[in-house]
């Protein structure tokens, strides 16, 4: 942690987000440059336009690639000091670590936005695959393990903020498991573009050294091999709309992660559920009786920052004046502030979820309390036996009123209907008027299980 740090990324929440350093710290880019320009190389030279490399060569440049250390940083740092260009101090440094022979071989041909698009896009792709996906599988696991242990538990449904059918604990998690993993789906399959084309994305320099030789296959192939997909049309710059395309998914994963933290929030406020008392916590300042949901209210409010700066990320990010401006540049360095707030907003709904616990009782009692649930279903059953207009028959007893069960059974009791009819109305309860709510809870949770164990195919 640093101790006067700005941003509370670097300061309060540094420890939750060591692992981010590794992508969007300004070593993290610099390695992801430097890597962009070493696997170029290696493709150079099984490209064989240039004299092949030797093992030494080879070694030196896998070394670089997978020892990337403090040194190598400060030493870039010190050479941009004197460039004042942070593409071309990489180049530099590389020209001294990897010791080629031929070092026209190290950025050859390309211009700086083929090396930062690139890597960002890397910076990117491995955040999601190695950070991003396994968060929100432990999100999605976590909601599952609370949706089978609850989808038989009666809940006191709420719409509009008034009462409503009932449903079940588990199927109320159920909706947010099925909502995210429609997601998480699209994130697996999700795969970047890249263009590695040259000044205006023509290809010119490369081919005014070897005109005879195909670029636009070379280019494509080399982003395959690496996990993208070739932008096959761009001006200087990739225009970023992929980047607009993920953040804009991720957006929307942080919207339901909003609306989960509401709900888990107001359910608490309602002592529908309550949290775990954890030794020496403190809930207020002042009131010792005190437990407050502030992990989900630390969610909600990491969740929404993230979004404001996503939602500017992507409206910033899709445009450029003609080939190019340098306005995106400065912009690009907050992607990783903008996913380590949702990933912050992750981490604490996991802390809430982990303090959650039913109030089974209060939930049943509720439901008992509001014998006016029953008006659904029984004017529902007396529409199937001819009753003229039963809706409006339950509606003058129940609507703005409190109804006991008395007073709704004794309605039926005077209707000329069947009496297996009557029967089956005397014996509903509220606690048990769920309807299929366990079964699609089920299902739910088998599509979203089968999502996360299906292979990934960026994996």
């Amino acid at each position: 942690m640093i101790i006067d740090a700005i941003s509370p990324l670097d300061g309060r929440y540094a420890n939750k987000l060591k692992p981010h350093r590794n992508y969007f710290s300004e070593k993290g880019l610099m390695y992801y440059r430097c890597k962009v320009e070493l696997l170029y190389v290696l493709a150079l030279d099984e490209a064989g336009l240039f004299e092949p490399l030797n093992p030494t060569e080879k070694a030196n440049i896998q070394d670089c690639i997978d020892h990337f250390t403090d040194a190598d940083y400060q030493r870039i740092k010190e050479i941009e000091s004197v460039t004042n260009h942070d593409v071309k101090a990489c180049e530099i440094f590389l020209r001294e670590r990897t010791q080629l022979r031929d070092v026209n071989m190290l950025h050859f041909a390309l211009t700086s936005e083929d090396v930062n698009n690139l890597a960002y896009n890397f910076m990117l792709k491995d955040y999601l695959e190695q950070q991003h996906l396994p968060q929100i599988e432990t999100v999605l696991n976590k909601l599952i393990e609370l949706a089978e242990q609850w989808k038989r538990i009666p809940f006191p449904s709420r719409t509009h903020g008034q009462k409503a059918s009932p449903s079940t604990a588990g199927k109320e998690f159920a909706v947010f498991i099925n909502r995210m993993t429609r997601i998480y789906k699209q994130l697996k399959q999700f795969t970047f573009l890249g263009k590695i084309n040259g000044a205006v994305g023509n290809y010119s320099a490369m081919l005014s050294a070897f005109p005879d030789y195909d670029w636009l296959s070379f280019a494509h192939a080399f982003l395959r091999k690496h996990g993208l997909e070739p932008n096959i049309c761009t001006t200087q710059i990739e225009d970023h709309d992929t980047f607009g395309t993920y953040f804009n998914w991720t957006r929307q994963l942080n919207n339901i992660i909003i609306d989960l933290d509401v709900d888990c929030w107001l359910y608490i406020s309602n002592n529908l559920f309550s949290e775990k008392v954890k030794a020496g916590e403190v809930g207020s300042s002042t009131m010792p009786h005190k437990v407050n949901p502030i992990n989900f209210e630390n969610s909600e409010g990491n969740m929404m920052l993230a979004n404001s700066m996503l939602g500017f990320l992507t409206d910033k990010l899709s445009k450029s004046r003609m080939q190019r401006d340098l306005s995106d540049s400065t912009v690009q360095r907050n992607m990783g502030s903008a996913l380590s707030y949702a990933s912050l907003g992750m981490t604490e709904l996991m802390r809430g979820l982990n303090k959650l616990k039913i109030n089974e009782s209060v939930c049943r009692q509720a439901l008992m309390d509001s014998p006016e649930l029953l008006t659904e279903p029984i004017q529902t059953i007396l529409k199937i036996v001819g009753v003229d207009d039963p809706y409006t028959l339950l509606k003058k007893i129940s609507r703005g009123q409190k109804p006991t069960r008395e007073m709704l059974m004794e309605l039926v009791k005077g209707l000329d209907i069947d009496t297996k009819t009557k029967e089956r109305i005397y014996a509903l309860e509220s606690v048990d008027y769920i309807g299929d709510a366990v079964r699609i809870c089920d299902l739910v949770i088998k599509t979203s299980k089968e999502s996360i164990q299906a292979s990934a195919v960026h994996y």
